[in-house]
């Protein structure tokens, strides 16, 4: 027996934040460029996941532009993502980005 996972938005999600909890963000950014190319209409929460991600791995670059993209999408954005980006910048040691949001 071959079990079988239907790829949607939930498997999605919890495939990015397993990558977040594991400290693998180039893993949660290839999910999330996956998610992407399925034509599936990302939300907030796969959103935070992968910003969350980046702020576990230090990459503060790529949390803003995953903001960013967020904001440029007109995806819906709350305080888990204001903040996940503002602890990645935090962690960065780029508290002059945190300024800008």
């Amino acid at each position: 027996d071959q079990t079988q996972v239907e790829l949607n938005l939930i498997t999605f999600n919890a495939a990015i934040s397993a990558c977040e909890k594991g400290g693998e963000w180039q893993s949660a950014l290839h999910v999330l460029n996956v998610a992407t190319r399925s034509n599936l209409e990302l939300d907030v929460i796969t959103c935070n996941a992968a910003i969350s991600a980046c702020e576990v791995g230090g990459k503060w670059e790529k949390a803003l532009e995953l903001f960013g993209a967020m904001i440029r999408k007109k995806l819906a954005w709350n305080a888990v993502s204001f903040n996940a980006v503002l602890s990645a910048c935090e962690k960065g040691g780029e508290w002059q980005q945190a300024l800008h949001l």
